[in-house]
């Protein structure tokens, strides 16, 4: 409709007070400029200058016109600016994490990238490690935090703390409470509950369903959930007993409303092994910085718990 080089030459002949000075500077003719002023107001469908007076003077919707338009300008001038200057980080960088990243490490990885990088924009997507994967692999993402397990092919990864897991149930349940005093929970034992944890497809869950599975043990009542968020309020309105990573699941926000429980030593999961990843050819400098901060607040993390 009309190019930033239309703003410039409206902007000089309002301030030289005319088309002649304005196609001085330009080093064309008054009327190379004036066509091409009329060849705007034709493709803008409006009347940029009022001719009948002695001075060229703008109309009002030119006003307004070249008001918006210089805006456009400024915003151009801004954004070639940030992205050309020497040094740091900037535009907008896609991060995929998985909920328990979330619940640990993500506030403060973004305060300090940020800090950093104050160009930096951050475009968020929360999902399973699998979808990550998939996402990271296509160019959906620049860099993602997720089980070492979904890592597509090809990615660099820098691994983070293994998460230990743990069985959980809600604190007000008394017969949890008689539990805790007691015996640790066999298979047996839990496989009679009702149990909640992550998405079906997910590693925590197949190891768990692999525990289950054992022919002497009675059918279990599993269910999952890609929301950890939910598992741990279900587990703490005594829905069901729950698998959840330690970090989360004794932090300050649950502590008071669900309660470990012991098991044998059978019953145990594997830790998570969460690292971050990227592709090494399309983001390196992306990912190689996202990694060194995560590194950072990850060990941040793990002494304010212990």
């Amino acid at each position: 409709m009309f190019e930033l080089k239309d703003v410039e030459i409206l902007q000089d002949i309002v301030r030289a007070g005319g088309f002649r000075a304005a196609a001085a500077k330009y080093g064309l003719s008054q009327s190379a400029i004036s066509n091409r002023v009329l060849a705007l107001e034709k493709r803008l469908g409006i009347q940029l200058f009022d001719r009948g007076r002695r001075q060229v003077r703008l109309t009002p919707v030119g006003r307004r016109f070249l008001e918006e338009a210089q805006r456009l300008s400024a915003a151009r001038d801004r954004l070639i600016q940030e992205i050309t200057r020497p040094g740091g980080l900037s535009g907008t960088i896609r991060i995929g994490v998985a909920e328990t990243i979330v619940h640990t490490i993500l506030s403060e990885l973004l305060n300090q990238l940020k800090c950093a990088h104050q160009r930096v924009r951050f475009e968020l997507s929360v999902d399973t490690s699998r979808e990550l994967g998939l996402a990271l692999a296509d160019d959906g993402l620049d860099v993602a935090i997720m089980l070492r397990e979904s890592v597509p092919s090809g990615a660099a990864v820098v691994p983070l703390q293994r998460q230990p897991l743990g069985w959980y149930g809600a604190a007000s349940d008394k017969e949890g409470e008689d539990v805790e005093a007691g015996e640790p929970l066999t298979l047996t034992d839990l496989a009679r509950q009702t149990i909640v944890s992550f998405p079906k497809g997910t590693p925590p869950f197949r190891e768990l369903e692999g525990l289950l599975a054992a022919p002497d043990l009675p059918p279990p009542d599993l269910h999952g959930s890609a929301s950890l968020s939910t598992v741990l309020h279900l587990v703490a309105d005594g829905f069901g007993i729950g698998v959840l990573p330690v970090r989360i699941a004794e932090a300050d926000l649950f502590r008071s409303r669900i309660r470990p429980l012991k098991v044998v030593e059978g019953a145990r999961l594997s830790a998570l092994r969460f690292v971050v990843a990227y592709m090494p050819d399309r983001n390196r400098e992306v990912g190689e910085e996202v990694a060194a901060v995560a590194r950072a607040c990850d060990q941040n993390d793990l002494e304010r718990r212990s």
